[in-house]
C-alpha cells in the first residue's frame, strides 16, 4: 500500500481561533501595562511557540516581562476557551472525514499549541484516534524548525517524499522545506497567501484534489 501522510497546522488552518488569540494577547499586554500590539501583528506571529511569539511582539522588553506575557496569555486564553469554542473552518470536518476514510492516507498534527491546548481541542471536536501523530510546542523547538515534521515521519514510518504539510503561515511552509517535505498553503488563514511561497488552495473542498496532484508528481 502506497501510504501518504498529511500533516495539518491547527490555528488558522483547521480552526479559526483569531478572536481568542487576539483577545488573550491583549489581556496579557494590558496585564503588564504595555501597549497592546495591533491585531495584524498578533496574527503575524501565529504558529510560533508562545515564548518566541511574545519575544517577537515585544523585543524591547526583558525576559522577565516575556515570561509574564506568556503566563498572562495562557490564563486569558483558558478563560476564553472555557466560554466559547473556536470554530472549524467551513469544510474542514467534511474533508477530514474524507481523508480519514482513505486507507492510504495517514493524518498528523504539527502545531504551536501546547499539549494541554491540543488535548482540549481533540476532546471538543471528537478527534480522539483521528491523527496518527500529534506534535505540539511542549516537545519541540518553535516553527520553522523541522523537528515537529521529523517526529511525524518517525511516528508513522513514512519518508519525507510521502508527506505534505498543510498550513496557513510562512512558518509552516518554511518548516516543511526544512524537513524536506512539500508544503501546501491555505488562503483563509492568518498570513497573506502571497507570502507563503508554496501552492495555495482557496477552499477546503480543493484539498483532496490538490494532494492527489502533488503526489502524482512525487
Amino acid at each position: 500500500m502506497n501510504r501518504r501522510l498529511v500533516v495539518f497546522d491547527v490555528d488558522g488552518t483547521l480552526i479559526d481561533s483569531q478572536a481568542h488569540i487576539c483577545a488573550a494577547m491583549s489581556a496579557a499586554f494590558e496585564g503588564i501595562g504595555h501597549p497592546v500590539p495591533a491585531p495584524e501583528a498578533v496574527l503575524g506571529i501565529v504558529g510560533l511557540s508562545l515564548p518566541v511569539a511574545v519575544a517577537q511582539l515585544a523585543p524591547d522588553l526583558p525576559e522577565t516581562a516575556h515570561r509574564e506575557l506568556v503566563e498572562g496569555y495562557k490564563g486569558a486564553f483558558m478563560g476564553l476557551r472555557a466560554e466559547t469554542l473556536s470554530p472549524l473552518y467551513p469544510g474542514a470536518a467534511e474533508v477530514l472525514d474524507l481523508l480519514e476514510a482513505d486507507p492510504q492516507i495517514v493524518l498528523g498534527i504539527a502545531t504551536g499549541k501546547s499539549r494541554r491546548g491540543m488535548d482540549h481541542i481533540m476532546a471538543a471536536h471528537g478527534w480522539a484516534g483521528r491523527f496518527a501523530t500529534v506534535q505540539v510546542s511542549d516537545d519541540h523547538p518553535s516553527k520553522p524548525h523541522p523537528s515537529m515534521i521529523a517526529a511525524c515521519l518517525r511516528d508513522t514510518g513514512l519518508a519525507a517524499r510521502q508527506a505534505v504539510m498543510v498550513g496557513d503561515t510562512r512558518f509552516d511552509m518554511q518548516m516543511a522545506r526544512a524537513a524536506g517535505v512539500r508544503g501546501l498553503g491555505v488562503a483563509w488563514g492568518y498570513h497573506a497567501a502571497d507570502t507563503l511561497e508554496a501552492p495555495v488552495i482557496a477552499d477546503f473542498a480543493e484539498l483532496p484534489q490538490a494532494l492527489a496532484a502533488m503526489w502524482r508528481v512525487a
